[in-house]
């Protein structure tokens, strides 16, 4: 199984999910988070005063899928996200040893 961690721009996350549910995701975790990459934030004018935004607000989409779907979700991620702008954010994947359903008990792929 892998983890897929994407961070991308707030107003993209409807078309990701729409296209994450096209592959047959169907469920997910979404955060709202802040951070900065090489752009190192942005300046905005606010009443005629130019203040320094450090942290730029993203979205953070978190998925586990088996790893037979996972290039399809990553292309799926990177197709709807990208705007070829910079600060279109990251995608990270990692292994994920086990999973576990609370409720029943199920674990591995069986749980997801």
């Amino acid at each position: 199984m892998k983890k897929i961690e994407a961070i991308i721009r707030p107003f993209k996350l409807d078309e990701v999910k729409e296209a994450l549910l096209e592959e047959g995701i169907r469920g997910m975790t979404i955060s709202e988070v802040r951070g900065y990459g090489r752009q190192k934030g942005h300046k905005e004018v606010y009443r005629g005063s130019e203040y320094e935004i450090e942290f730029v607000p993203k979205i953070k989409i978190e998925v586990v899928v088996n790893d037979d779907i996972s290039d399809k979700v990553i292309d799926a991620i990177l197709r709807t996200a990208k705007t070829n702008q910079v600060g279109d954010g990251k995608i990270f994947v990692s292994e994920i040893n086990d999973a576990i359903r609370i409720r029943t008990d199920e674990s591995g792929p069986e749980a997801l």
